[in-house]
């Protein structure tokens, strides 16, 4: 299966041999290629190299064509403010400034930055589309909407709910037909982005967001696409009314539990995608503390229906060895990430004298399992299988410290957390059942004539 499949698989959700990557690389891509974000957003040709560039480092098994919430709204008459490492802003909502409903339109392939989106969009698709899956990123109708009018529709939801319903009805159309331009340039998956439901109750989302976003899905899934639900921010108390609109898929970020979601989502039979931590692991965590996160999520998202992402667009100066470590993570080479990245040098260990007949030596490498949840349950494991037996030795090496990575190293171990007998890798990231180690123990004790 070609991560590409892998990808379409687990946004059905379907079972999955490994949890897909896919990163959200937006204005960061513009840092991959050493240009701002403002020239990186209005170059077709810089869009191209950015996402190739990140294809090449991050070996992603999916990944979204272009990152930026303002295309639509920019192409119907918003203006837009740029910035050197972030993406564009909406600085003025025409509805504010006396635009009617009428005087808003469609837009289409012409307009405002479709051409050089487009553009972009569909030399991607040929160039990578056969080998991963491909994301078209929409403005969701909610946010959009709010691009259109300003916060104003906060207070027109409850004075004027007619207008707003008139308004979304447009915003539906809008990402029905931008939905349709990306499905023409290629891409597999739409992803309607809507960060603002975030900011209403779900007896709003119910009756302002789900007629609209329903019928988008609808129109997607008619197309022979699959289609993803996207918000940013809390919007814990509307999960459930994401997932009654009937998207393949649901992504959010940090500030939901994936526990919390995961339930819900299995529940409407609905895949799941998330959520590194943007800003403290990402941007300013180390590679050890990525590679502790992605595992976390991987734990808890599972094989079933579950994509492993960045919570949201990944900053603008995410250092590469964090989504390297990452990628490392997800593709079992670990330890090939870490041998290549220098933090070895100077750094010796002796490895014990495994043939010693006095005792049987486990080695346990994790990440650390005071932070890492699967690395704390290995160990777990591993002291209650060892609880009153004599002549076993159990040493937890957390390759937070250089010298446990030269070890990790020595022993041949690949990924983590791993258990070693006797500087054999036994059990690799699989947690054994007590009675399962405890027999392995027993067996190297007898080979060694042990009691």
């Amino acid at each position: 299966m070609n991560s590409k499949q892998l990808v379409l698989n687990a946004i059905q959700n379907k079972e999955t041999e490994r949890a897909p990557w896919v990163p959200f690389v937006g204005c960061h891509a513009a840092s991959l290629i050493g240009v701002d974000a403002e020239t990186y957003f209005k170059d077709a040709d810089l869009i191209v190299k950015g996402v190739t560039k990140a294809y090449e480092e991050y070996r992603p098994d999916g990944i979204p064509a272009l990152f930026d919430l303002q295309v639509e709204a920019e192409a119907m008459g918003c203006s837009l403010k740029y910035a050197k490492e972030n993406p564009p802003s909406v600085a003025t909502h025409p509805m504010e400034e006396g635009k009617t409903l009428e005087d808003l339109k469609v837009p289409d392939a012409n307009d405002g930055r479709f051409p050089i989106v487009l553009d972009a969009t569909r030399r991607i698709c040929e160039a990578l589309g056969d080998k991963i899956a491909i994301y078209g990123l929409i403005t969701g109708p909610f946010t959009l909407a709010l691009h259109l009018m300003g916060s104003d529709i906060f207070f027109q939801m409850i004075d004027e709910p007619e207008q707003v319903h008139k308004l979304m009805e447009l915003c539906e159309k809008v990402a029905i037909n931008t939905a349709k331009m990306y499905m023409d340039a290629g891409v597999d998956i739409i992803a309607s982005v809507d960060p603002m439901v975030s900011q209403i109750s779900p007896e709003d989302f119910a009756e302002f967001v789900a007629p609209y976003s329903t019928r988008i899905f609808d129109f997607v899934k008619s197309q022979g696409k699959l289609c993803s639900f996207f918000v940013c921010g809390n919007a814990k108390n509307n999960i459930e009314e994401m997932c009654k609109c009937k998207p393949n898929n649901i992504s959010f970020d940090e500030n939901i539990e994936m526990e919390f979601v995961k339930d819900i989502a299995q529940r409407y039979e609905v895949s799941f995608g998330g959520n590194i931590k943007l800003t403290v692991t990402m941007l300013f965590g180390t590679p050890a503390d990525n590679i502790n996160d992605a595992q976390n999520c991987m734990n808890t998202g599972g094989n079933k229906g579950f994509v492993l992402s960045p919570g949201c667009d990944m900053p603008f100066a995410t250092p590469v060895a964090n989504v390297k470590a990452v990628s490392s993570l997800v593709h079992g080479e670990i330890a090939d990430f870490l041998e290549d990245s220098n933090v070895l040098d100077g750094i010796e260990v002796e490895l014990p004298d495994y043939t010693d007949k006095s005792k049987v030596v486990l080695d346990v490498i994790t990440l650390d399992s005071a932070s890492c949840a699967p690395c704390q349950y290995m160990m777990e494991a591993v002291y209650a299988a060892c609880e009153g037996l004599e002549n076993v030795e159990v040493n937890e090496h957390k390759i937070k410290e250089k010298e446990a990575v030269a070890r990790m190293l020595k022993l041949g171990v690949k990924n983590i957390p791993t258990i070693c007998i006797d500087g054999e890798p036994a059990f690799i990231s699989i947690i054994p059942d007590v009675s399962t180690l405890k027999g392995r123990i027993g067996e190297a004790k007898d080979k060694k004539g042990l009691k």
